[in-house]
């Protein structure tokens, strides 16, 4: 069955008229645009995607279909997707499902058969903005009506999205190996891959509800804290920056990713703002300062922290010197944070990608070391 008709309207009013993609009614989000060549089923199941209409500057997708096992959550996340050309067939020995049946039972509303490179040049001119898919009976409505809808949409900038992604109960996943420790992880959006890793490095790992209270947080006794990716504005996040600082203040290891990247820089008192169009695929270049490597990245965030990329910082809110341990090459944004006088770390892109690269995998091992060595220390300190 052929698909129908369906149109992408932007809010500067910018229509481009396509097919049915999945599932076929109304969205909206916020119309991003993705660079992978590979990994979409890991795109559309990661959690920090949420409220955001994806698309793929790829344009060919759905070739290697879908599975279980590379699922990062529960279910997928973007509010709608958009490609150039569906794959009409699904080829390869690892394949469960085909990609359209995925995004129709899901309810995932796309649009096919446009000029996405269109698309993408005039958000990298004109920035990420609202959006819409119309198809089925919506796309009968009037340009009018349509643009009206997607104007009256949620805008990004001040929206908490983490309640909508995190899990709602506690779970705990055991070390695999040796046991080093526990870590305590916000899921503010966390992906499978991540708890798969710290479990991987002898991590017992408690994965935590994002409206925790830091009291609870400290009550498990952990030995580390992580947070995790996640969609939505860290501005809007206040409650976990003050659960950050008290941690912190506690004297606990940390770890951030992406969203926990913005959050630390929130707690140490620097300011975050909104990108243009933001970083999202997986061949994003990164500057390593204190080894003078660039490593390929995974990544996928809006938002950015905003202090100097050279030079040491003092901590606004008493956590002593800080600086930028790692920037983007593109646009020399801050890919990464590090506390000189506490065990505090964090980088903006994903060291976790499971479709790749693996370039930053080994931050994951740092973690563990400054765990291990902490540990150590206070062992031989009781000792004493």
């Amino acid at each position: 069955m052929e698909a129908g008709p369906a149109v992408l309207v932007l809010e500067d009013g910018r229509r481009f008229t396509g097919r049915a993609y999945g599932a076929t009614g109304q969205t909206l989000g916020e119309v991003v645009f993705a660079t992978g060549m590979t990994g979409y089923q890991e795109t559309l199941t990661d959690p920090s995607y949420a409220g955001q209409i994806v698309l793929m500057t790829s344009p060919h997708i759905g070739i290697t279909g879908v599975n279980d096992t590379d699922m990062e959550s529960r279910r997928i996340w973007v509010a709608g997707f958009i490609v150039r050309e569906p794959s009409r067939t699904v080829s390869n020995f690892r394949s469960e499902r085909s990609l359209d049946d995925d995004l129709e039972a899901g309810g995932v509303v796309g649009i096919s058969g446009i000029d996405t490179r269109a698309v993408t040049r005039h958000i990298r001119s004109a920035g990420a903005m609202r959006a819409g898919v119309f198809s089925g009976d919506r796309f009968a409505l009037s340009d009018g009506e349509q643009l009206e809808l997607v104007q009256a949409g949620p805008q990004m900038r001040g929206r908490n999205l983490s309640d909508d992604v995190s899990t709602v109960e506690p779970f705990s996943i055991p070390a695999q190996g040796e046991r080093i420790g526990s870590v305590a992880v916000l899921d503010l959006g966390v992906k499978k891959s991540t708890l798969d890793y710290l479990s991987e490095r002898g991590f017992e790992v408690f994965v935590l509800p994002q409206n925790v209270t830091a009291e609870h947080v400290l009550s498990l006794k952990p030995d580390a804290l992580f947070f995790s990716n996640g969609p939505g504005d860290p501005a809007a996040s206040g409650a976990h920056v003050t659960l950050l600082q008290e941690a912190l203040r506690a004297g606990l290891p940390y770890f951030g990713i992406c969203f926990g990247n913005q959050l630390l820089g929130r707690a140490l008192g620097f300011s975050t703002y909104k990108l243009p169009f933001g970083h999202r695929g997986i061949n994003q270049p990164v500057l390593d300062k204190s080894t003078g490597r660039v490593e390929i990245t995974s990544q996928n965030h809006g938002f950015a922290v905003d202090m100097p990329i050279e030079g040491v910082s003092e901590s606004r809110t008493g956590f002593g010197r800080v600086e930028v341990s790692h920037y983007s090459l593109n646009d020399n944004v801050v890919e990464g944070i590090r506390c000189l006088d506490i065990p505090a770390f964090s980088v903006q892109y994903h060291p976790e990608s499971a479709a790749g690269p693996h370039d930053a995998n080994h931050l994951f091992d740092q973690f563990r070391d400054v765990v291990v060595a902490r540990k150590a220390a206070a062992g031989a300190g009781d000792a004493k």
